[in-house]
């Protein structure tokens, strides 16, 4: 399975650039999509499942023009909205066994058994008879994802999942993502939340104001920071400079005052040491110094 998106544009009504030539491909496995809010990640999700059209460019799926196979496309895809709704008034396995007829499962002992294996695979199973509004948050996006995944499709996109979610639920909704992208399939995972990329994700891309600003592995965009993330241990009067001087990423009181971790080229002296960064340093490290850098020289 494969998506090639090529010179992607999204031009709102009112003038709002969403998307600036996008090109990129993505391949089987978990694909992260990372930026802050309105870097035009929601815009690309809604043009990749059908939902809007864009203004210029051309997506391929498995060589399938998304525009002139809007059809066959969509009997690819799974989808999960950041804001998922249901019908309140089914119960868990109603509502996912009205999503499982609209997806063309038709034949009643195949969808009975699709179901119950769905339900078993989300943890939902011993609350197929409860009505989904009744459900727990995390249930919800559980409930969210079954009905994304119950037509088995070749393309899972999901678009902010873990958002709301407590530690918890947000470690078993990756974990159950992880499993699924073992099979055959591509899932993209769009977020703004870093944890969610670095704990499941091989490849990803970094959107901000509609630009595709860094594509490859998670590792690669680590690697970009080493050198420019360090833990200073501040006294109270030198922590209240460093907040005006670096982007902090971490601090913890300390005997001498806060021990804090930023993202910067050097730190002007104050007691500190180099560390390995993670994705979460990575990606300040690259919105703050390489990404400032690209629009300057633009």
């Amino acid at each position: 399975m494969k998506i090639e998106i090529n010179e992607l544009n999204k031009v709102y009504p009112n003038g709002n650039h969403a998307l600036k030539d996008v090109t990129m491909t993505i391949e089987n496995g978990m694909f992260g999509l990372l930026g802050p809010n309105g870097a035009g990640k929601s815009s690309l999700m809604r043009i990749l499942v059908t939902l809007a059209k864009p203004s210029s460019g051309q997506i391929l799926v498995n060589g399938l023009d998304l525009q002139k196979n809007r059809k066959e496309v969509r009997t690819m895809l799974g989808y999960l909205p950041q804001d998922f709704r249901f019908f309140a008034k089914l119960r868990t396995y109603e509502f996912l066994d009205y999503i499982a007829r609209l997806s063309g499962m038709n034949q009643g002992s195949v969808r009975k058994d699709a179901i119950e294996k769905m339900l078993e695979e989300v943890g939902l199973y011993e609350a197929r008879n409860r009505f989904a509004n009744d459900l727990s948050g995390g249930m919800k996006r559980r409930l969210g994802i079954a009905q994304a995944l119950i037509g088995e499709p070749q393309i899972i996109i999901v678009d902010e999942p873990t958002t709301g979610l407590d530690p918890e639920e947000r470690i078993r909704f990756r974990n159950l993502l992880t499993r699924i992208s073992e099979r055959d399939v591509v899932i993209i995972l769009s977020t703004h939340i870093v944890g969610d990329i670095s704990s499941t994700c091989t490849d990803m891309a970094l959107m901000n104001k509609g630009v595709l600003a860094f594509k490859g592995s998670p590792e690669l965009l680590i690697n970009q920071a080493k050198g420019n993330v360090w833990r200073i241990n501040a006294t109270a009067t030198e922590y209240y400079e460093i907040q005006d001087k670096f982007p902090i990423i971490s601090s913890i009181p300390s005997e001498e005052g806060w021990e804090v971790q930023v993202v910067a080229k050097t730190i002007d002296g104050y007691k500190g040491e180099q560390i390995d960064p993670n994705l979460e340093h990575a990606y300040v490290n690259f919105m703050e110094h390489e990404l400032n850098q690209h629009w300057h020289e633009i």
